[in-house]
């Protein structure tokens, strides 16, 4: 499936199938969070985060595609992310786009 972030593909007529998503909600071990929040007094880089965040990124665009080839879809275009905190060391990932089927 080609996912492009661009409203076009060049050279490719398409018709517009809808609006795809998909979305994840992940959390990290609760050892893990404790550990993170004493990371944030000396600094550096989060990495239980970075892979939920990863992981959620993953899953969520599998469900967009998921969803795209339910339509018949050839690829997605316009793809966007989103994400947001929804409790701490818990995040959501959002994945859309449109649809579109080649002509």
């Amino acid at each position: 499936m080609l996912i492009v972030t661009t409203e076009s593909v060049n050279g490719g007529r398409f018709e517009q199938l809808g609006l795809v998503r998909g979305s994840s909600i992940m959390t990290v071990h609760a050892g893990k969070d404790i550990m993170n929040s004493f990371k944030t007094l000396v600094g550096g880089e989060l990495t239980s985060y970075n892979e939920m965040m990863e992981n959620a990124r993953g899953l969520a665009t599998q469900r967009m595609i998921e969803q795209a080839q339910s339509m018949g879809a050839d690829a997605i275009v316009a793809a966007r992310y989103n994400s947001s905190s929804v409790a701490q060391g818990a995040a959501e990932v959002m994945a859309y786009g449109t649809a579109v089927r080649f002509v």
